[in-house]
Parts: structure tokens; C-alpha cells; sequence
């Protein structure tokens, strides 16, 4: 059975906790909350949260789903993860990480330190998303990809000077494509199967599967080789 004596614990009476959860000090459990067996919640860890939207915000507003979590997931220190979110199982969420509503993060996805997933995003499976990233509305991660600290999409060309008949575009990151620290991926763009994208780069365009881009903005100036592929490495 949970532990449910852990100091400090605010636990909804309508959420559903499996067997064997283990709450640190200070844990908030909102109303619905689905937590799986063996599952590990880390001191200050606030779960469940509803957001709040400001006035001019594209997010929608629909009722939300619980917040499900799938058995054998962390969810680390002071972390916060909203209603409708779904974690998979064995997946980590870093101290201090940010996951919005309707964000779907796969198994045994990292999601590093002080990192950010905002509303909306699609996050599969085995990806390592490292301290301090940002992963914005409307984003799509596939598996395995790898994503180095500090790096940032983006996904509105106006900086809000738009209608609200303009839809924002996330980043579009293909399986084991890698992103390195500092990189800045402008909206809508799609970074292919097995690309690499150098340190600090700012991402313009479209990259080519197994493509090698570096510098500002973007450009190709080789291809991964095949002994740097995926399947070298699993």
C-alpha cells in the first residue's frame, strides 16, 4: 500500500494512488489524480494543478482530464505537473520541471532540471530532455530524441501580434534526431530522423534527415555518419 503519512501530505480524496507510491514532505495531490503503483513523488512535488490562463492566451479551455501517472514514474522535488498530463510509465521528471496540461510524456522519457513542457506537446518514448530546455506549445518530440540543456523552440513568429485565427506551430523533432545545448528552433520547423543540430545553433528551416547543422542562422555541413546512427548505440 502507499505510504499516505508523509509530513506535510495534501492528498484529494477523489485521487486514486496505486500500490506501493512512495510521497515525500510537502506533496499536493489535486482532485482526480490517477498515480500508478511504484510510483516515487519527491518533496514539494504539486500534482494536478489547474491552469491559469490569461485573457489573450491561444491554450484551450475545454474541462480537463485527470493528470494520469503511470506505474513505476518520478516525479522529482518541486516539481509541477497540471491536469490533463499524462506520464508514462518510467518516465522522470526532473526537480523543479514545469509540464502543462494536455503535455503527453512517453516511457522512460527524462525530462531534465528546471525544464519546461508546455501545453499541448506530444513527447515519445526513451528521449532525454536535459536541464533548463524548453519545449513549447503545440510541439511534437518523437522517440528517442535527445535534447541538450538550455535549448528553446518557439512557436509564434508574431510574438503575439496576431489574430486569433493564427495558429501557433511548435517544433517537429523525428525519431534520435539529437538538439545540442543553447539551440533556438524558430516556429513550425522540422528537424528530421537522425539530425543533428550543433550547440547554439538557430534553426531557420527545415532540417534534412541525418542531416549535421550548425551556426546562425542554420546550415548543413555534413551528414551523420553511420556509425553515429541509433541502432550503433542501443
Amino acid at each position: 500500500m502507499a505510504d499516505h503519512t508523509a509530513p506535510g501530505l495534501v492528498l484529494s480524496p477523489t485521487a486514486a494512488v496505486g500500490r506501493d507510491v512512495t510521497f515525500g514532505a510537502n506533496v499536493v495531490v489535486h482532485d482526480g489524480v490517477v498515480i500508478g503503483d511504484g510510483v516515487v513523488i519527491q518533496d514539494g512535488a504539486i500534482l494536478g494543478k489547474a491552469p491559469t490562463l490569461g485573457k489573450r492566451s491561444s491554450a484551450a479551455r475545454a474541462p480537463l482530464d485527470p493528470l494520469v501517472i503511470e506505474e513505476g514514474a518520478a516525479i522529482c522535488a518541486q516539481a509541477i505537473v497540471f491536469a490533463g498530463a499524462h506520464i508514462g510509465s518510467g518516465a522522470i521528471v526532473g526537480d523543479q520541471a514545469f509540464v502543462r496540461e494536455r503535455a503527453y510524456i512517453g516511457e522512460a522519457t527524462v525530462v531534465g532540471r528546471a525544464s519546461a513542457i508546455d501545453n499541448d506537446v506530444i513527447i515519445g518514448a526513451r528521449c532525454r530532455i536535459q536541464t533548463h530546455v524548453y519545449v513549447t506549445g503545440f510541439s511534437v518530440v518523437e522517440d528517442d530524441v535527445f535534447i541538450g540543456p538550455c535549448a528553446m523552440t518557439t512557436n509564434d513568429h508574431t510574438m503575439a501580434r496576431h489574430g486569433p485565427e493564427r495558429e501557433l506551430m511548435g517544433a517537429t523533432l523525428r525519431r534520435a534526431c539529437r538538439i545540442g545545448g543553447g539551440a533556438v528552433l524558430v516556429p513550425g520547423v522540422e528537424v528530421g530522423e537522425e539530425a543533428f543540430v550543433a550547440a547554439g545553433a538557430v534553426v531557420t528551416n527545415d532540417v534534412a534527415p541525418r542531416s549535421v547543422v550548425m551556426g546562425v542562422p542554420a546550415r548543413a555541413v555534413r551528414r551523420v555518419p553511420d556509425e553515429d546512427l541509433l541502432e550503433r548505440w542501443s
